[in-house]
């Protein structure tokens, strides 16, 4: 007879250091078949050849996974010079080749340029959707779909290391930027060509890839050593100004019902616990200082 393992209603977030070869999703349920948790999300995809920093929210801590999502990230990255592929990345066929001559001090120059506000064209080979599917779906069938421009922002850019026709740099990006694209952009610009070899995931957020845990690790432990590996969910919620509500006004809170806390000082989302500091949730405070729910945890303790 066959049983079926019985999942756990567990709350918390995971710091994950994604491994080379598979995809964010593939590491995701992993991660869940570990825990035995009966939900799970990401914040924000890697593909196959990335390796690094993938924060893993299970349970309550999904419903805010969203600001993770939307935060700046840290990568290290590899660029060959030289040559350029259909992917912009190591996995893709070579399609040009071209000698390289630089010096260092050309190569810092080149970066330079990308500090700041920049366009990028997403590319072929990205999970974007057109028509509900892929865009990679339609370049393995050969099929180019016009892109628009997105505006990203680099807030730094720096060159690690530079040997022939080798680089490696540290970026620090917005939300929405593909390294792979800055790769290509930066070959241009110094009028040889690149594609991404390699790239690691450092920083999402304030969290930092020191703090995460492997898969090898977390299979070598015990289920209550892999629990106390978890953060609580409002971690997630550090940027956010905090609110205690008493008793009264945490029960409406609870039921899904907006309060009022008058000479409310913060404006926009809070973050609330009741009086003995259990996550109630976040909420939107208007002017007249009613504060609107806006995501509600069923569990207030954290992991569970």
């Amino acid at each position: 007879m066959q049983f079926k393992r019985i999942k756990r209603p567990i709350s918390g977030v995971l710091l994950l250091d994604k491994p080379f070869g598979i995809s964010s999703n593939a590491a995701l349920q992993h991660a869940k078949r570990l825990y035995q948790a009966a939900k799970a999300g990401h914040t924000g995809n890697l593909d196959p050849i990335a390796t690094g920093l993938l924060p893993v929210c299970f349970g309550e801590a999904t419903k805010f996974s969203q600001f993770l999502l939307d935060a700046n990230k840290t990568y290290q990255a590899a660029f060959k010079l030289g040559q350029t592929t259909t992917t912009g990345d190591s996995e893709g066929e070579v399609i040009s080749r071209c000698l390289v001559n630089l010096s260092r001090k050309q190569v810092e120059q080149a970066l330079q340029q990308f500090i700041g506000p920049i366009l990028q064209v997403p590319p072929m080979y990205s999970a974007l959707k057109f028509q509900g599917k892929a865009l990679y779906t339609y370049a393995r069938a050969g099929v180019e779909i016009e892109r628009e421009a997105r505006e990203v922002r680099i807030y730094s850019l720096t060159l690690d290391a530079f040997s022939g026709d080798e680089l490696t740099v540290t970026v620090e990006c917005s939300k929405g930027t593909y390294i792979r694209v800055l790769g290509e952009d930066i070959g241009r610009a110094l009028g040889c060509g690149a594609f991404m070899q390699a790239l690691r995931r450092t920083h999402t957020g304030g969290f930092e890839i020191g703090r995460a845990v492997t898969l090898e690790q977390l299979e070598a432990m015990n289920l209550d050593d892999r629990d106390a590996r978890l953060l609580p969910p409002d971690c997630l919620l550090s940027a956010f100004p905090k609110v205690s509500l008493d008793g009264e006004s945490a029960y409406y809170f609870r039921q899904g019902q907006a309060i009022w806390l008058p000479k409310q000082q913060h404006q926009g989302v809070v973050v609330l616990y009741d009086e003995k500091q259990r996550l109630l949730g976040i909420g939107e405070v208007a002017p007249d200082g009613k504060i609107a729910p806006k995501r509600l945890v069923v569990e207030s303790d954290g992991a569970a």
